[in-house]
């Protein structure tokens, strides 16, 4: 099993550290939450913004990714793409972003992303992912607009087994500038989660980077929600680089775009209320981008399949 120590945990942590510092002009606020733990809200009673939501995918990776805001002259209406780097994909993306720890108490309940899940380690992903942190401070990101209750930092704390005093939670919901940036900022991890659904062997994706138009935020849940799925599902773009024969790559290629999904072609919020609002009921091969580039690095052949929907994307975005 691979030791990271607590290189995304401490890393993340020095960036919540500087968001916290610059709270002001992120327009973001830290208060002291319940057992001590530090408390960011980045788009729940305060406005938020795009820088801030960067801060938020840099901290779901754990400093493993590069993300950033750029225009697209291509695109007419919706130019401003988040883009994302990382050459530790799958550390990045699927031990740290993904959005894969369920917490619920009562009433709440919250998804959580980031590098806490690494000391956690409660979800079957990381039984194939074969890394373990140890750290004395932790970051948790939590989709929501309500900031952490008592029993759900108790449980992160014994979870992780960091003192309650040395958790970060960074909260924001899916309806809030951040909150959607840092959905979007995704694009990648949602090409690494459906690789690994599709069998393909994680250990040889080496590098990758991809990109997703930013849709304005939405203050309904629904909508917000089924736009920055849209973004990736539409609009999104991946390139993977991999070891191994071409015609693996050629094949992953193939089968990784959106398109290759069953619910294609409907806004994603028709799909969701389709399937009564059962989110696992949705075909999970939808989930990915809508471009795949790959790139066999040991024999130099790239294999590209799906495209962008800019009609489906002028549809959903708004």
């Amino acid at each position: 099993m691979m030791d990271g120590s607590a290189f995304l945990n401490e890393t993340a942590h020095r960036i919540a550290d500087d968001m916290a510092g610059n709270a002001e002009h992120l327009r973001i606020t830290v208060a002291e939450g319940p057992m001590g733990a530090r408390l960011i809200d980045a788009g729940a009673a305060v406005l938020g913004s795009i820088e801030a939501g960067l801060g938020i995918a840099r901290a779901t990776m754990g400093g493993l990714g590069e993300v950033n805001a750029a225009i697209d002259r291509t695109a007419e209406k919706w130019p401003l793409n988040i883009e994302v780097r990382s050459s530790q994909p799958v550390l990045a993306c699927l031990a740290s972003q993904y959005a894969g720890w369920s917490l619920s108490d009562g009433g709440y309940f919250a998804m959580g992303s980031g590098p806490a899940r690494a000391l956690a380690r409660v979800e079957p992903l990381f039984s194939s992912l074969g890394y373990r942190e140890r750290a004395d401070a932790a970051v948790l990101v939590l989709e929501t607009s309500e900031p952490p209750v008592e029993a759900i930092v108790e449980k992160v704390s014994q979870a992780t087994g960091v003192a309650a005093d040395r958790l970060t939670f960074i909260y924001a919901p899916t309806q809030s500038l951040a909150g959607t940036v840092q959905i979007v900022a995704r694009v990648l991890e949602v090409a690494l989660h459906k690789a690994n659904d599709l069998g393909f062997p994680l250990e040889r994706i080496v590098d990758g980077a991809g990109a997703a138009p930013l849709p304005a935020p939405h203050p309904d849940f629904l909508t917000a929600m089924g736009r920055t799925n849209d973004a990736i599902i539409y609009g999104g773009i991946v390139q993977l680089f991999v070891k191994g024969p071409a015609a693996d790559a050629e094949a992953l290629a193939e089968k990784l775009p959106s398109s290759a999904s069953r619910e294609y072609g409907e806004p994603f919020s028709d799909i969701f209320k389709r399937f009564k609002g059962d989110f696992y009921a949705i075909d999970p091969l939808l989930f990915s981008p809508a471009e795949v580039i790959v790139t066999a690095i040991e024999t130099g052949e790239t294999f590209r399949s799906g495209g962008r929907d800019l009609a489906m994307l002028e549809r959903c975005l708004g």
